[in-house]
């Protein structure tokens, strides 16, 4: 195994958001002067393992090639699914003559506020592995399943109801870095096309297969802007971290 790979970075910034509810893409929202997307290359910045990045964008993106960030960038147009957009970003990558032992570390534009520490963290963790490692948090509340009930003609939602308490004891919260192999990444995604499978991080295409991917705990500083209130917590974070 390679235990000295070259390091490709990524993040995949072709998506809008849909549930910040924001008039523009949530990876262009500002924060402290800055873009989320050029915060989440500035922390990737302060790597020594990371010199440049490749950023992946939708095909009617024009804003970012008009930003400065803090690494030298390049780009690729993604999909309409994330898969599709770090397949794109794979293909992009293994064109410049990677080889398939090398590691590429995918991040979410928004998340910009990863400790740099964390970064270093899942990078060394993933040269020591077949597969690859992600940052995760234990899951610290206590998880409900649930079911719904129809409620009165008055109301038109249904309520939802606790149907059982979930063991969180083996429970994690996925975030991103996610760093894995470069040819292994391209046979899971390779997968995932065949079989039309319906993924929500690159972790979860390996599981499909029973392929082991190391959880290196991280802070839980790094929170993802989902939601408007994020945007406030977000703030306080970086605030606090500069």
């Amino acid at each position: 195994m390679n235990t000295t790979p070259n390091i490709h970075a990524m993040i995949v910034a072709a998506g809008r958001g849909s549930r910040f509810g924001a008039s523009i893409a949530k990876q262009y929202t500002m924060l402290e002067g800055q873009t989320l997307l050029q915060h989440s290359v500035a922390r990737l910045a302060c790597s020594d393992y990371i010199d440049n990045c490749l950023l992946v964008i939708s095909a009617d993106d024009s804003t970012a090639q008009q930003l400065e960030f803090a690494l030298p960038v390049r780009y690729a147009v993604g999909g309409a699914e994330r898969w599709q957009s770090v397949q794109a970003g794979v293909e992009a990558i293994s064109q410049t003559g990677a080889d398939d032992s090398d590691l590429v570390l995918i991040h979410d534009a928004a998340r910009p506020a990863v400790p740099n520490v964390d970064i270093d963290q899942v990078i060394e963790a993933a040269m020591l592995e077949p597969y690859g490692a992600i940052l995760a948090t234990p899951v610290a509340d206590t998880l409900k399943a649930s079911y719904q009930l129809a409620t009165s003609a008055e109301e038109s939602r249904p309520h939802s109801y606790t149907k059982s308490t979930i063991d969180r004891s083996n429970m994690w919260q996925a975030q991103t870095p996610q760093v894995f192999r470069l040819g292994q990444l391209k046979k899971v995604l390779n997968y995932v096309f065949e079989h039309q499978l319906s993924i929500t991080d690159e972790a979860s295409a390996f599981e499909q297969l029973d392929l082991p991917i190391r959880l290196v705990s991280g802070s839980r500083q790094n929170i993802k802007l989902t939601y408007p209130d994020d945007a406030v917590l977000l703030t306080a974070i970086m605030g606090l971290q500069s």
